[in-house]
């Protein structure tokens, strides 16, 4: 009778325990179907855990710098677009120069011109203190104020810093977020410096009476002019040389991207057949457990109860 007991109770622990390590494993099976994840705790696969921590932070990195490389290249888009259209003012400010020193126009006719001049001044003026989507000016440097700034007499000058600072996109490439407006707009006239603002308003200023000589002074304005256009072609083959450099950063984080998701899916998801066959076998295995589990115990009840 003893070791029918012993026996039974031997039997009912194995059998026992193997049916809560299968029950424990279809649950396990079940949640990694459901939610696509093969691990729960990394205590299951340490290995596995730690390459998943190590694609997590180079994916955070990587999402880091693409977001800085969007945002840089939208602002040196942004900031390529305006001078594009300062571009097209200027060339507008060289076409009415090169009518008040050719073109007899009389006093009437210059002050059409300069007022005309005027306008383009201000949207010169405008454009040059241009902000990003963000609010933050395109040409200040990393100055968070406007970059330009006009005094009672009407001259303008340049208040941002002489640098822009440069922005991480990816790792040991950092490329200046744009140029300072000093580097935009001002420029040197035979050996003067000057700027833009000033070009266009002494034009007008001289048109209006304020030079003996204004064809003299039409003249003149056209070498400030071209050197104004000079600098703005410079400034815009730089712009577009650092937005085709971000777009080949971007496209090389697209791909690191992809290579990144194709390794966390391989380490980390479940092979959604392979789980589905595992449980299937699962099932089965406990079936079969309680089937023998049920058939022993009876049998064992009634060697008791002889």
């Amino acid at each position: 009778m003893s070791s029918i007991t012993n026996s039974a109770g031997s039997f009912f622990n194995r059998s026992l325990a193997q049916m809560a390590d299968l029950r424990s494993g279809i649950e396990r099976t079940r949640s990694q179907i459901a939610t696509g994840r093969r691990l729960e705790r990394g205590s299951q696969d340490p290995a596995a855990a730690a390459q998943l921590r190590s694609v997590a932070r180079r994916e955070a990195l990587a999402k880091v710098e693409g977001d800085n490389a969007a945002r840089l290249g939208q602002d040196l888009g942004a900031a390529s677009g305006e001078l594009e259209a300062v571009t097209l003012l200027l060339q507008r400010a060289r076409e009415l120069s090169l009518q008040a020193a050719n073109t007899p126009i009389g006093d009437r006719g210059r002050q059409a011109i300069a007022f005309e001049l005027e306008q383009l001044g201000q949207q010169l003026f405008s454009r040059a203190n241009a902000a990003s989507l963000t609010g933050e000016p395109l040409f200040a440097g990393q100055a968070s104020a406007t970059a330009f700034v006009r005094d009672a007499a009407g001259n303008v000058t340049y208040s941002g810093t002489p640098t822009s600072g440069a922005v991480p996109i990816a790792a040991g490439t950092a490329i200046e977020r744009g140029l300072p407006g000093n580097e935009v707009f001002e420029f040197s006239v035979n050996g003067s410096p000057t700027n833009a603002f000033a070009v266009l308003g002494t034009l007008s200023t001289a048109l209006q009476g304020g030079a003996a000589d204004p064809v003299v002074a039409a003249t003149t304005a056209l070498s400030g002019i071209d050197a104004a256009l000079d600098t703005l072609a410079r400034a815009q083959t730089i712009f577009g040389t650092r937005m085709a450099w971000i777009e080949q950063v971007q496209d090389q984080q697209g791909e690191r991207g992809i290579a990144l998701a194709q390794q966390r899916s391989r380490v980390g998801d479940t092979e959604i057949a392979d789980a589905v066959a595992r449980l299937q076998q699962s099932l089965t295995a406990l079936e079969a457990t309680q089937a023998a589990f049920a058939r022993v115990s009876s049998l064992t009840l009634f060697d008791a109860l002889r």
